[in-house]
Protein backbone atom coordinates (compact mmCIF):
# COMPACT_ATOMS: atom_id res chain seq x y z
CA UNK A 1 0.00 0.00 0.00
CA UNK A 2 1.53 3.36 -0.97
CA UNK A 3 1.85 6.19 1.47
CA UNK A 4 -1.39 8.10 2.01
CA UNK A 5 -1.97 10.94 -0.41
CA UNK A 6 -4.29 13.13 1.58
CA UNK A 7 -5.09 13.89 5.21
CA UNK A 8 -8.83 13.95 4.73
CA UNK A 9 -9.25 10.44 3.46
CA UNK A 10 -10.18 11.93 0.07
CA UNK A 11 -7.47 11.15 -2.43
CA UNK A 12 -7.16 12.87 -5.74
CA UNK A 13 -9.61 11.26 -8.13
CA UNK A 14 -7.64 8.69 -10.02
CA UNK A 15 -10.26 6.69 -11.87
CA UNK A 16 -12.36 7.52 -14.87
CA UNK A 17 -16.02 7.22 -15.79
CA UNK A 18 -18.07 5.08 -13.41
CA UNK A 19 -15.20 4.51 -11.00
CA UNK A 20 -14.74 8.24 -10.50
CA UNK A 21 -18.44 8.64 -9.78
CA UNK A 22 -18.41 5.80 -7.25
CA UNK A 23 -15.31 7.09 -5.49
CA UNK A 24 -16.66 10.62 -5.45
CA UNK A 25 -19.99 9.47 -3.99
CA UNK A 26 -18.21 7.46 -1.30
CA UNK A 27 -16.07 10.44 -0.32
CA UNK A 28 -19.05 12.77 -0.16
CA UNK A 29 -20.98 10.19 1.85
CA UNK A 30 -18.07 9.88 4.29
CA UNK A 31 -17.92 13.64 4.91
CA UNK A 32 -21.68 14.05 5.16
CA UNK A 33 -21.92 11.06 7.51
CA UNK A 34 -19.17 12.42 9.76
CA UNK A 35 -20.82 15.85 9.96
CA UNK A 36 -24.30 14.35 10.59
CA UNK A 37 -23.13 11.97 13.33
CA UNK A 38 -21.13 14.73 15.02
CA UNK A 39 -24.17 17.02 15.00
CA UNK A 40 -26.34 14.15 16.22
CA UNK A 41 -24.01 13.54 19.16
CA UNK A 42 -23.98 17.22 20.08
CA UNK A 43 -27.79 17.39 19.91
CA UNK A 44 -28.26 14.35 22.15
CA UNK A 45 -25.76 15.72 24.64
CA UNK A 46 -27.25 19.17 25.10
CA UNK A 47 -30.98 18.44 24.46
CA UNK A 48 -33.02 18.37 27.61
CA UNK A 49 -30.03 18.21 29.99
CA UNK A 50 -28.73 20.83 32.37
CA UNK A 51 -25.75 22.82 31.16
CA UNK A 52 -22.76 21.65 33.12
CA UNK A 53 -19.00 21.83 32.67
CA UNK A 54 -19.22 18.56 30.75
CA UNK A 55 -21.72 20.10 28.34
CA UNK A 56 -19.43 23.03 27.65
CA UNK A 57 -16.48 20.66 27.24
CA UNK A 58 -18.45 18.59 24.72
CA UNK A 59 -19.37 21.73 22.75
CA UNK A 60 -15.75 22.91 22.78
CA UNK A 61 -14.27 19.57 21.70
CA UNK A 62 -16.98 19.16 19.05
CA UNK A 63 -16.13 22.56 17.61
CA UNK A 64 -12.41 21.79 17.60
CA UNK A 65 -13.03 18.37 15.99
CA UNK A 66 -15.22 19.91 13.30
CA UNK A 67 -12.57 22.59 12.60
CA UNK A 68 -9.71 20.08 12.40
CA UNK A 69 -11.66 17.72 10.16
CA UNK A 70 -12.81 20.54 7.87
CA UNK A 71 -9.33 22.06 7.65
CA UNK A 72 -7.82 18.75 6.61
CA UNK A 73 -10.41 18.01 3.94
CA UNK A 74 -10.30 21.55 2.50
CA UNK A 75 -6.48 21.54 2.38
CA UNK A 76 -6.52 18.20 0.56
CA UNK A 77 -9.20 19.32 -1.89
CA UNK A 78 -7.40 22.57 -2.69
CA UNK A 79 -4.08 20.84 -3.26
CA UNK A 80 -5.65 18.09 -5.37
CA UNK A 81 -7.59 20.55 -7.53
CA UNK A 82 -4.90 23.20 -8.07
CA UNK A 83 -1.58 21.55 -7.19
CA UNK A 84 -0.67 24.67 -5.26
CA UNK A 85 0.05 25.13 -1.60
CA UNK A 86 1.73 22.73 0.82
CA UNK A 87 1.19 19.03 0.24
CA UNK A 88 -0.97 17.75 3.16
CA UNK A 89 0.14 14.11 2.70
CA UNK A 90 3.10 14.25 5.17
CA UNK A 91 0.70 15.44 7.91
CA UNK A 92 -2.02 12.82 7.28
CA UNK A 93 -1.15 10.59 10.26
CA UNK A 94 -0.90 13.54 12.65
CA UNK A 95 -4.25 14.79 11.42
CA UNK A 96 -5.82 11.34 11.88
CA UNK A 97 -4.35 11.02 15.38
CA UNK A 98 -5.77 14.42 16.38
CA UNK A 99 -9.23 13.56 15.05
CA UNK A 100 -9.20 10.19 16.82
CA UNK A 101 -8.09 11.64 20.18
CA UNK A 102 -10.75 14.36 20.03
CA UNK A 103 -13.36 11.68 19.28
CA UNK A 104 -12.09 9.58 22.21
CA UNK A 105 -12.52 12.59 24.49
CA UNK A 106 -16.08 13.11 23.26
CA UNK A 107 -16.92 9.42 23.74
CA UNK A 108 -15.56 9.61 27.28
CA UNK A 109 -17.84 12.59 27.94
CA UNK A 110 -20.96 11.26 26.20
CA UNK A 111 -21.93 7.89 24.73
CA UNK A 112 -23.89 9.74 22.01
CA UNK A 113 -20.65 10.13 20.03
CA UNK A 114 -20.01 6.38 19.79
CA UNK A 115 -21.63 6.22 16.35
CA UNK A 116 -18.98 8.59 15.04
CA UNK A 117 -16.64 5.60 15.08
CA UNK A 118 -18.02 4.33 11.76
CA UNK A 119 -16.64 7.15 9.53
CA UNK A 120 -13.45 6.94 11.58
CA UNK A 121 -13.18 3.27 10.57
CA UNK A 122 -12.99 4.32 6.91
CA UNK A 123 -10.46 7.05 7.59
CA UNK A 124 -8.12 4.59 9.30
CA UNK A 125 -8.63 1.98 6.58
CA UNK A 126 -7.69 4.48 3.90
CA UNK A 127 -4.81 6.32 5.53
CA UNK A 128 -3.06 3.42 7.29
CA UNK A 129 -1.49 0.27 5.96
CA UNK A 130 -3.91 -2.70 5.99
CA UNK A 131 -2.41 -4.40 9.05
CA UNK A 132 -2.27 -1.19 11.09
CA UNK A 133 -5.72 -0.15 9.87
CA UNK A 134 -7.35 -3.41 11.03
CA UNK A 135 -5.68 -3.07 14.43
CA UNK A 136 -6.91 0.52 14.72
CA UNK A 137 -10.46 -0.52 13.76
CA UNK A 138 -10.38 -3.23 16.45
CA UNK A 139 -9.18 -0.71 19.03
CA UNK A 140 -11.93 1.75 18.04
CA UNK A 141 -14.50 -1.05 18.33
CA UNK A 142 -13.32 -1.87 21.84
CA UNK A 143 -13.46 1.84 22.70
CA UNK A 144 -17.10 2.03 21.55
CA UNK A 145 -18.05 -1.04 23.56
CA UNK A 146 -16.20 0.28 26.61
CA UNK A 147 -17.93 3.66 26.37
CA UNK A 148 -21.33 1.98 26.20
CA UNK A 149 -20.52 -0.03 29.35
CA UNK A 150 -19.06 3.06 31.07
CA UNK A 151 -22.10 5.28 30.51
CA UNK A 152 -24.79 2.62 31.06
CA UNK A 153 -23.14 0.82 33.94
CA UNK A 154 -23.78 -2.59 32.39
CA UNK A 155 -22.46 -4.61 29.46
CA UNK A 156 -24.99 -6.25 27.14
CA UNK A 157 -24.27 -8.43 24.05
CA UNK A 158 -25.68 -5.79 21.70
CA UNK A 159 -23.11 -3.31 22.98
CA UNK A 160 -20.35 -5.57 21.59
CA UNK A 161 -22.05 -7.23 18.61
CA UNK A 162 -23.28 -3.96 17.08
CA UNK A 163 -19.89 -2.21 16.94
CA UNK A 164 -18.21 -5.48 15.86
CA UNK A 165 -20.61 -5.94 12.92
CA UNK A 166 -20.07 -2.30 11.97
CA UNK A 167 -16.31 -2.80 12.11
CA UNK A 168 -16.46 -5.89 9.86
CA UNK A 169 -18.71 -4.04 7.42
CA UNK A 170 -16.32 -1.07 7.43
CA UNK A 171 -13.32 -3.33 6.73
CA UNK A 172 -15.11 -4.92 3.79
CA UNK A 173 -16.22 -1.57 2.38
CA UNK A 174 -12.80 -0.04 3.02
CA UNK A 175 -11.17 -2.90 1.13
CA UNK A 176 -13.53 -2.40 -1.79
CA UNK A 177 -12.82 1.33 -1.74
CA UNK A 178 -9.06 0.67 -1.68
CA UNK A 179 -9.35 -1.68 -4.68
CA UNK A 180 -11.37 0.89 -6.61
CA UNK A 181 -8.97 3.65 -5.67
CA UNK A 182 -5.85 1.70 -6.64
CA UNK A 183 -7.47 0.56 -9.87
CA UNK A 184 -8.36 4.16 -10.60
CA UNK A 185 -4.76 5.19 -9.95
CA UNK A 186 -3.54 2.52 -12.37
CA UNK A 187 -5.96 3.76 -15.00
CA UNK A 188 -4.95 7.35 -14.42
CA UNK A 189 -1.27 6.51 -14.87
CA UNK A 190 -2.13 4.44 -17.94
CA UNK A 191 -4.02 7.39 -19.43
CA UNK A 192 -1.12 9.72 -18.67
CA UNK A 193 1.33 7.28 -20.26
CA UNK A 194 -0.96 6.90 -23.26
CA UNK A 195 -1.22 10.66 -23.60
CA UNK A 196 2.57 10.97 -23.31
CA UNK A 197 3.04 8.21 -25.87
CA UNK A 198 0.58 9.80 -28.27
CA UNK A 199 2.30 13.15 -27.84
CA UNK A 200 5.69 11.58 -28.52
CA UNK A 201 4.27 9.68 -31.50
CA UNK A 202 2.76 12.87 -32.88
CA UNK A 203 6.10 14.63 -32.44
CA UNK A 204 7.94 11.79 -34.15
CA UNK A 205 5.43 11.74 -36.98
CA UNK A 206 5.76 15.49 -37.33
CA UNK A 207 9.55 15.21 -37.50
CA UNK A 208 9.32 12.31 -39.96
CA UNK A 209 6.87 14.31 -42.06
CA UNK A 210 9.17 17.33 -41.93
CA UNK A 211 12.14 15.21 -43.04
CA UNK A 212 10.10 13.65 -45.82
CA UNK A 213 8.93 17.09 -46.91
CA UNK A 214 12.53 18.36 -46.88
CA UNK A 215 13.56 15.42 -49.04
CA UNK A 216 10.68 16.11 -51.41
CA UNK A 217 11.54 19.79 -51.58
CA UNK A 218 15.19 18.95 -52.22
CA UNK A 219 14.17 16.69 -55.12
CA UNK A 220 11.79 19.27 -56.57
CA UNK A 221 14.35 22.06 -56.30
CA UNK A 222 16.97 19.87 -57.93
CA UNK A 223 14.62 18.92 -60.77
CA UNK A 224 13.44 22.49 -61.39
CA UNK A 225 15.55 25.38 -60.11
CA UNK A 226 18.95 23.67 -60.08
CA UNK A 227 18.59 22.22 -63.59
CA UNK A 228 17.20 25.48 -64.92
CA UNK A 229 20.08 27.47 -63.46
CA UNK A 230 22.54 24.93 -64.86
CA UNK A 231 21.00 25.38 -68.30
CA UNK A 232 21.19 29.16 -67.97
CA UNK A 233 24.86 28.92 -67.00
CA UNK A 234 25.66 26.82 -70.10
CA UNK A 235 23.72 29.20 -72.34
CA UNK A 236 25.48 32.20 -70.80
CA UNK A 237 28.84 30.65 -71.54
CA UNK A 238 27.71 30.03 -75.13
CA UNK A 239 26.63 33.66 -75.34
CA UNK A 240 30.04 34.82 -74.11
CA UNK A 241 31.81 32.66 -76.70
CA UNK A 242 29.55 34.01 -79.46
CA UNK A 243 30.36 37.59 -78.47
CA UNK A 244 34.07 36.82 -78.35
CA UNK A 245 33.82 35.28 -81.82
CA UNK A 246 32.07 38.37 -83.20
CA UNK A 247 28.71 36.63 -83.70
CA UNK A 248 26.12 39.05 -82.29
CA UNK A 249 23.22 37.23 -83.94
CA UNK A 250 24.22 33.97 -82.26
CA UNK A 251 24.61 35.81 -78.95
CA UNK A 252 21.13 37.33 -79.30
CA UNK A 253 19.67 33.90 -80.07
CA UNK A 254 21.33 32.46 -77.00
CA UNK A 255 20.10 35.34 -74.85
CA UNK A 256 16.57 34.60 -76.06
CA UNK A 257 17.08 31.01 -74.94
CA UNK A 258 18.34 32.27 -71.58
CA UNK A 259 15.20 34.36 -71.23
CA UNK A 260 13.01 31.43 -72.26
CA UNK A 261 14.75 29.08 -69.86
CA UNK A 262 14.48 31.59 -67.01
CA UNK A 263 10.75 32.14 -67.73
CA UNK A 264 10.08 28.40 -67.85
CA UNK A 265 11.85 27.84 -64.57
CA UNK A 266 10.14 30.81 -62.96
CA UNK A 267 6.81 29.21 -63.91
CA UNK A 268 8.08 25.91 -62.48
CA UNK A 269 8.95 27.57 -59.18
CA UNK A 270 5.66 29.41 -58.91
CA UNK A 271 3.62 26.31 -59.57
CA UNK A 272 5.87 24.31 -57.30
CA UNK A 273 5.20 26.80 -54.47
CA UNK A 274 1.47 26.49 -55.11
CA UNK A 275 1.76 22.69 -55.15
CA UNK A 276 0.64 22.34 -58.77
CA UNK A 277 2.01 20.13 -61.53
CA UNK A 278 4.81 21.01 -63.89
CA UNK A 279 3.92 23.60 -66.58
CA UNK A 280 5.35 21.16 -69.10
CA UNK A 281 2.34 18.97 -68.26
CA UNK A 282 -0.21 21.61 -69.24
CA UNK A 283 -2.85 19.87 -71.34
CA UNK A 284 -2.72 20.39 -75.09
CA UNK A 285 -5.44 20.09 -77.68
CA UNK A 286 -5.68 16.70 -79.43
CA UNK A 287 -5.21 18.37 -82.80
CA UNK A 288 -1.83 19.65 -81.61
CA UNK A 289 -0.66 16.50 -79.94
CA UNK A 290 -1.80 14.01 -82.54
CA UNK A 291 -3.66 10.74 -82.07
CA UNK A 292 -0.81 9.11 -80.15
CA UNK A 293 -1.05 11.38 -77.07
CA UNK A 294 -1.59 9.88 -73.64
CA UNK A 295 -2.64 13.25 -72.22
CA UNK A 296 -0.03 15.98 -71.58
CA UNK A 297 2.89 13.57 -71.00
CA UNK A 298 3.77 12.51 -74.57
CA UNK A 299 3.80 16.03 -76.08
CA UNK A 300 5.60 17.29 -72.98
CA UNK A 301 8.37 14.74 -73.48
CA UNK A 302 8.53 15.65 -77.17
CA UNK A 303 8.86 19.36 -76.30
CA UNK A 304 11.47 18.49 -73.66
CA UNK A 305 13.58 16.69 -76.26
CA UNK A 306 13.30 19.64 -78.64
CA UNK A 307 14.24 22.21 -76.01
CA UNK A 308 17.15 20.06 -74.80
CA UNK A 309 18.46 19.78 -78.34
CA UNK A 310 18.06 23.52 -78.91
CA UNK A 311 19.79 24.56 -75.69
CA UNK A 312 22.59 22.07 -76.13
CA UNK A 313 23.29 23.50 -79.55
CA UNK A 314 23.21 27.05 -78.15
CA UNK A 315 25.65 26.12 -75.40
CA UNK A 316 28.15 24.77 -77.90
CA UNK A 317 27.55 21.08 -77.17
CA UNK A 318 25.32 19.79 -80.00
CA UNK A 319 23.04 16.92 -78.93
CA UNK A 320 20.45 15.18 -81.04
CA UNK A 321 17.50 14.23 -78.84
CA UNK A 322 14.64 12.06 -80.11
CA UNK A 323 11.36 10.98 -78.53
CA UNK A 324 9.83 7.56 -79.23
CA UNK A 325 6.38 6.32 -78.16
CA UNK A 326 5.71 2.56 -78.12
CA UNK A 327 2.61 0.47 -77.41
CA UNK A 328 -1.02 1.50 -76.99
CA UNK A 329 -1.22 4.62 -74.80
CA UNK A 330 -3.59 4.68 -71.81
CA UNK A 331 -4.46 7.58 -69.49
CA UNK A 332 -2.01 7.93 -66.60
CA UNK A 333 -2.51 9.42 -63.12
CA UNK A 334 -1.05 12.86 -62.54
CA UNK A 335 1.54 11.43 -60.12
CA UNK A 336 2.77 9.02 -62.82
CA UNK A 337 3.01 11.74 -65.45
CA UNK A 338 4.88 14.07 -63.09
CA UNK A 339 7.32 11.32 -62.06
CA UNK A 340 8.06 10.21 -65.63
CA UNK A 341 8.53 13.81 -66.74
CA UNK A 342 10.90 14.48 -63.83
CA UNK A 343 12.80 11.32 -64.73
CA UNK A 344 13.24 12.53 -68.31
CA UNK A 345 14.21 16.05 -67.18
CA UNK A 346 16.81 14.81 -64.70
CA UNK A 347 18.26 12.27 -67.12
CA UNK A 348 18.53 14.70 -70.04
CA UNK A 349 20.01 17.37 -67.76
CA UNK A 350 22.74 14.92 -66.76
CA UNK A 351 23.27 13.94 -70.40
CA UNK A 352 23.64 17.56 -71.48
CA UNK A 353 25.89 18.52 -68.58
CA UNK A 354 28.16 15.50 -68.17
CA UNK A 355 27.91 12.80 -70.83
CA UNK A 356 29.47 14.57 -73.87
CA UNK A 357 26.97 12.54 -75.89
CA UNK A 358 26.09 13.18 -79.53
CA UNK A 359 22.60 11.70 -79.32
CA UNK A 360 19.98 10.74 -76.80
CA UNK A 361 16.68 8.88 -77.06
CA UNK A 362 13.69 9.20 -74.73
CA UNK A 363 11.37 6.20 -75.05
CA UNK A 364 7.90 6.00 -73.47
CA UNK A 365 6.40 2.51 -73.71
CA UNK A 366 3.10 0.95 -72.60
CA UNK A 367 3.69 -2.76 -71.97
CA UNK A 368 0.39 -4.16 -70.80
CA UNK A 369 0.70 -4.03 -67.01
CA UNK A 370 3.53 -1.48 -66.91
CA UNK A 371 4.53 1.85 -68.33
CA UNK A 372 8.25 2.44 -68.86
CA UNK A 373 10.48 5.38 -69.61
CA UNK A 374 14.00 4.78 -70.94
CA UNK A 375 16.54 7.54 -71.52
CA UNK A 376 19.56 6.42 -73.55
CA UNK A 377 22.68 8.36 -74.51
CA UNK A 378 25.91 7.46 -76.33
CA UNK A 379 28.17 9.51 -74.07
CA UNK A 380 31.26 8.69 -72.04
CA UNK A 381 29.27 6.80 -69.39
CA UNK A 382 30.01 6.53 -65.67
CA UNK A 383 30.18 4.08 -62.76
CA UNK A 384 26.63 3.69 -61.31
CA UNK A 385 28.10 2.63 -57.94
CA UNK A 386 29.43 6.17 -57.49
CA UNK A 387 25.99 7.78 -57.78
CA UNK A 388 25.01 9.78 -54.71
CA UNK A 389 25.06 13.20 -53.04
CA UNK A 390 28.37 14.99 -53.08
CA UNK A 391 29.89 17.64 -50.83
CA UNK A 392 29.33 20.37 -53.42
CA UNK A 393 25.56 19.86 -53.26
CA UNK A 394 25.28 17.89 -56.52
CA UNK A 395 24.41 14.25 -57.07
CA UNK A 396 20.88 14.39 -55.61
CA UNK A 397 19.05 13.85 -58.91
CA UNK A 398 19.01 10.08 -59.30
CA UNK A 399 18.66 9.25 -55.55
CA UNK A 400 15.72 11.66 -55.32
CA UNK A 401 14.20 10.19 -58.47
CA UNK A 402 14.64 6.67 -57.10
CA UNK A 403 12.68 7.61 -53.95
CA UNK A 404 9.93 9.21 -56.00
CA UNK A 405 9.60 6.09 -58.19
CA UNK A 406 9.67 3.77 -55.17
CA UNK A 407 6.80 5.77 -53.66
CA UNK A 408 4.68 4.66 -56.64
CA UNK A 409 5.70 0.99 -56.25
CA UNK A 410 7.91 1.29 -59.30
CA UNK A 411 11.58 0.62 -60.02
CA UNK A 412 14.49 2.61 -61.41
CA UNK A 413 17.57 1.03 -62.94
CA UNK A 414 20.74 2.69 -64.18
CA UNK A 415 22.99 0.85 -66.62
CA UNK A 416 26.29 2.41 -67.58
CA UNK A 417 30.02 1.90 -67.72
CA UNK A 418 32.89 4.23 -68.60
CA UNK A 419 32.96 4.72 -72.38
CA UNK A 420 29.71 2.85 -73.04
CA UNK A 421 27.00 5.47 -72.65
CA UNK A 422 24.13 5.15 -70.15
CA UNK A 423 20.52 4.04 -69.83
CA UNK A 424 18.11 5.21 -67.14
CA UNK A 425 15.05 2.92 -67.03
CA UNK A 426 11.91 3.67 -65.03
CA UNK A 427 9.09 1.14 -64.67
CA UNK A 428 5.71 1.86 -63.05
CA UNK A 429 2.84 -0.63 -62.59
CA UNK A 430 -0.30 0.41 -64.40
CA UNK A 431 -2.57 -1.49 -62.00
CA UNK A 432 -1.17 0.45 -59.02
CA UNK A 433 -1.42 3.62 -61.03
CA UNK A 434 -5.12 3.16 -61.61
CA UNK A 435 -5.66 2.68 -57.87
CA UNK A 436 -3.70 5.86 -57.15
CA UNK A 437 -5.51 7.86 -59.80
Amino acid sequence: MPAPHTPGGTPTPGGHGDRSLVLGAMRVGLHVGFAALLAFGVALTVWGTPWTATTWAVLGMSGVLAAVYLAGTLAEKHHAATGRGPDPAPYAHWWLTTVTLLWAGLVLASGAFAWLAFPLFFLHLHLLRPRHAVAAVALLTLTVAASQWWHSGRLEPAMVVGPAVGAVFAVLMGTAYRVLYEDGEIQRRAVEELHSTRTELARSQHEAGALAERARLAGEIHDTVAQGLSSIVLLSRGTARALEAGDPEGAVERLRLVESSASDNLAEVRRFVRGLSSPLLDHVEPTQAGPETTGPLAPSLRRLCASTEQRSAASGRPLQCRFVLEGNPVPLPAAYEATLLRAAQASLANVAAHSQARSAVVSLAFLGEDVTLDVYDDGIGFAPARIGPRADGTGYGLPSLRERVAGLDGSLEVESAPGEGAVVAVRLPLAGGKEKA
